[in-house]
């Protein structure tokens, strides 16, 4: 009986390492590359159709090994399976349309997403699927391992040992993952301390990195959840009141996590002023899975938050993370330790509340941000916007979100559970006067042009818990049946064709049995909702808040 070879790894890995000391000669040194010679090592240790996972996080990107790799000789290097968390740069696209990269499974597309579409029509790209971040995370270390990984950190020592920084995101899941299945780890830097200087601290050992190379500028970073208070309208003054007094006060919500926008930016800045007003400091929002928005500054100074954790960190917000240890994760040098799976792990299971925004929403609540012609992906949405069915702890807020579905639910177990708050939060018009509430998504279509095996749909509406608009809250926990939940959708739709097709009594009767609540339902005049009831009106108010330790990037700054 023949023996099977259980050590394949082990020796192509030695293999591409010795072909890469081969191609290199000296201008590799010990695990240190020389910055021209970036190519060639790509050339030494790939081979076609390997899975290259590609460091493209939120902000984080891999910018120098993203233009090294779309530089690869096709003919040398093809069919590449690319998995990477997001397509940021135009690099990351530029791999198909050379041929380099044929298959793409990731999470997010954002500015790439229009692009993608048209690559995929044409068959220069074939995806295996849009993942959430946890699942093509958890997919690395079972089905999706990486064979080469191109990360990105802040600094490397002689040695090969990597700080990443503030933003150190997708980068343990990725280098885990790869090191130990025989993968290769290689690794950009903004700069190498010089000998016998040592790092602020280790976040990646040097036996888990292969090669290190020093990119000519600094990786890029991107300052996603950076919100100019000065472009907050007074209808999203006016959903964050009824956010705060009817959903986060009604259930005493304390660990939380929201999305990215202006319509949570302002409830941020509310929590200080009106939430202030209702006597609810300490009572809510204490503990946050979230990237330091700078929006909650004067919510941090005034005492109302006791921790964050991070996904990642933002721009100009390093001085100030530093001097508020107390609040954020941080190592002995008073940078912030951010980790995306560790957070999307907290949002999921940690938090009781989610609140975020979608471009579209059906009559049964199902969201998503894939539309016609840009499939943007997800993120960490679906996990964030979803009922944990394994979790097993309890709290006040998600005990009686759970008593609220069981209880108008007809033939509902008697097994008790609690339930996630999802919110969807929406203005029922968007830009260019795109309505938010349709009754069909663009998600059916996009999967039969693609071939999909699934519509790409967000968040399912049977996670959806409250939508907010506007208009009011709809409380689907509340709702007896299907068609009470297109109802209480509809009532809250506004003027949209959705919403002009409600069914006026039925509305009414919601209303009355509060499942629908309109603002004066909460006692809320829409004349109050001001942009003087934010704790920063601008920029500049969240910089004095901060004491002078928030630096905004130049973008920001209009002083």
């Amino acid at each position: 009986m023949d023996r099977i070879t259980l050590d394949t790894k082990a020796r192509d890995r030695a293999a591409r390492i010795g072909a890469a000391r081969e191609a290199l000669g000296a201008r590799l040194t010990g695990k240190q590359v020389e910055t021209d010679a970036i190519v060639d090592l790509l050339h030494a240790v790939l081979k076609p159709g390997d899975r290259v996972c590609l460091e493209g996080n939120n902000q984080k990107q891999a910018d120098f090994l993203a233009k090294a790799l779309v530089a690869l000789d096709p003919a040398r290097i093809h069919d590449l399976h690319m998995v990477q968390s997001v397509l940021a740069l135009p690099e990351h696209l530029d791999v198909f349309e050379r041929g380099i990269a044929s298959q793409l499974d990731f999470s997010f597309s954002g500015p790439q997403g229009a692009r993608l579409a048209k690559l995929l029509a044409s068959g220069r790209v074939r995806i295996g699927a849009i993942h959430t971040y946890l699942e093509l995370f958890s997919r690395y270390f079972v089905d999706l391992t990486p064979k080469v990984s191109l990360i990105a950190a802040h600094a490397a020592d002689a040695q090969g040992n990597l700080y990443t920084g503030p933003n150190t995101e997708d980068t343990p899941a990725i280098v885990e993952a790869t090191a130990f299945s025989g993968g290769l780890v290689i690794a950009q830097v903004n700069e190498r301390v010089p000998d016998g200087t040592a790092l602020p601290r280790v976040d990646v050992p040097a036996d888990w990195v292969d090669f290190v190379v020093q990119a000519p500028t600094p990786n890029f970073i991107e300052p996603l959840f950076t919100r100019d208070p000065a472009q907050i309208s007074e209808i999203q003054v006016l959903m964050a009141m009824m956010a705060i007094k009817g959903i986060y006060a009604e259930y005493g919500v304390q660990r939380l996590n929201h999305g990215i926008g202006f319509d949570t930016a302002a409830i941020e800045l509310l929590l200080p002023t009106y939430g202030e007003s209702l006597g609810l400091k300490g009572r809510i929002c204490r503990h946050w899975a979230l990237n330091p928005h700078p929006a909650l500054i004067p919510a941090i100074e005034a005492g109302w938050v006791e921790s964050i954790h991070s996904f990642g960190s933002e721009l100009g917000m390093e001085d100030y993370i530093r001097a508020r240890s107390d609040v954020f994760f941080t190592g002995p040098d008073g940078s912030l330790r951010s980790n995306r799976a560790f957070s999307q792990a907290a949002g999921h299971y940690a938090c009781d509340l989610f609140i975020g925004s979608t471009l579209q929403m059906d009559l049964l609540g199902n969201s998503s941000t894939a539309t016609l012609g840009r499939i943007a992906g997800f993120g960490g949405a679906p996990n964030m916007g979803a009922d944990a069915r394994g979790r097993r702890h309890a709290s006040p807020a998600w005990l009686k979100a759970g008593e609220q579905a069981r209880a108008h639910r007809s033939g509902a177990a008697a097994t008790p559970r609690g339930r996630k708050l999802v919110v969807q939060m929406v203005e029922t018009f968007r830009e260019h006067m795109q309505p938010a509430f349709v009754e069909h998504l663009d998600a059916w279509e996009l999967q039969r042009q693609a071939g999909m095996d699934l519509p790409p749909i967000m968040i399912y509406g049977d996670d959806v818990t409250h939508v907010l608009t506007e208009e009011g809250i709809a409380n689907l926990l509340l709702c007896r049946d299907d068609e009470e939940r297109e109802q209480a959708i509809r009532g809250v739709a506004g003027y949209t064709a959705v919403g002009l097709g409600r069914d006026r009594r039925a509305v009414e009767r919601l209303r009355d049995r509060g499942v629908i609540r309109r603002p004066e339902d909460l006692g809320i005049d829409p004349r109050d909702a001001t942009r003087n009831l934010l704790a920063a009106r601008g920029m500049r108010d969240l910089v004095r808040a901060s004491g002078g330790l928030y630096r905004p990037p130049k973008r920001f700054r209009n002083w």
